[in-house]
């Protein structure tokens, strides 16, 4: 019987029966959250106490942290949970909840990345105008935008979920995923394909275009200036470029669809390559700008050693 009251839950079937492991399981998730947050928050912190760092760039990347922490948020504290849960189930609001945290911050991701490649573009390509271009209420403004605009993206691509019928309520994952809630639903229209259509067009293809053309603007112009410009370049690109292709990476794990591939795939590979994005991304953030660009690192020693 279909149902689509606020009231109608689903069963996340991914978790399985771990018996004692769960302890184990929870221990290694509980850690790697904490090392998370801690990770971007003392990122934030740095940037925040630092007066040096309180340029377009270091704005830009605090507020990639705090995206790294909500994004972790949005699953973690799930996993954490549902480790010690028989029933593994969770409502249709609880999830919708979920998912706009998750898919807001995918969003964001990749636009705040598209950011900071035209924040370099124009710091490299126009030097002369980018503190008339690039002032902080601009950047300020430009991080508001980036917010509204992910949310909003996953309001018009997902909100009609919530008013589906289900036929179904098993969840083959360890959290609610729009592709496996969709198919749940006692009717499959057009409209979940076109929503899923947009959201990729306007959350990963036109950030992703936008970072592209930055870059290539980018490498146009190193080509023809000095050998001491290319290494200043090179050092504040390369975080972004491998965050970015991380990015890609993560979303190839995620559109793999495994049901063909159930008997060669084991389940544990499966889920972790689901959630890889929420594994990695978040980590290799602080760390990839933490210990790459030497402002920070020179701010993270003064504020670690200041009072030895």
């Amino acid at each position: 019987m279909g149902n689509s009251s606020e009231s109608f839950s689903f069963v996340l079937a991914a978790y399985g029966n771990v018996g004692a492991l769960k302890y184990m399981y929870f221990v290694m998730i509980l850690f790697w959250y904490l090392f998370i947050c801690v990770a971007n928050t003392v990122l934030i912190v740095v940037i925040r106490v630092d007066r040096r760092l309180h340029e377009p760039m270091y704005i830009l990347l605090c507020n990639l942290c705090v995206n790294e922490i909500n994004s972790s948020t949005s699953l973690y504290p799930l996993l954490l949970s549902q480790m010690f849960s028989d029933i593994h189930g969770i409502t249709l609001t609880w999830c919708f909840l979920q998912m706009s945290c998750m898919y807001t911050s995918a969003s964001v991701e990749f636009c705040s990345l598209a950011a900071m490649a035209y924040d370099r573009y124009i710091a490299i390509c126009h030097p002369f105008s980018y503190n008339v271009i690039m002032n902080t209420e601009r950047v300020f403004l430009l991080i508001l935008l980036v917010w509204i605009f992910s949310f909003v993206s996953f309001l018009l691509s997902y909100s009609f979920i919530y008013s589906l019928k289900f036929c179904g309520d098993i969840i083959d994952n360890v959290y609610c995923d729009h592709q496996l809630i969709i198919r749940l639903s006692c009717s499959v229209s057009i409209q979940s394909s076109l929503s899923i259509i947009f959201f990729v067009i306007m959350s990963i293809l036109l950030p992703f275009t936008l970072i592209s053309v930055s870059y290539l603007k980018i490498l146009a112009v190193c080509r023809k200036t000095s050998t001491e410009n290319k290494q200043k370049a090179v050092t504040t690109c390369t975080p972004q470029i491998v965050s970015v292709s991380n990015l890609f990476i993560g979303c190839i794990c995620y559109s793999i669809d495994f049901r063909f591939l159930v008997a060669q795939v084991p389940d544990e590979v499966r889920i972790i390559l689901a959630i890889y994005l929420l594994i990695c991304q978040p980590i290799l953030t602080p760390f990839m700008y933490g210990f790459n660009l030497p402002k920070i690192r020179q701010s993270c020693k003064m504020l670690l050693f200041k009072r030895k």
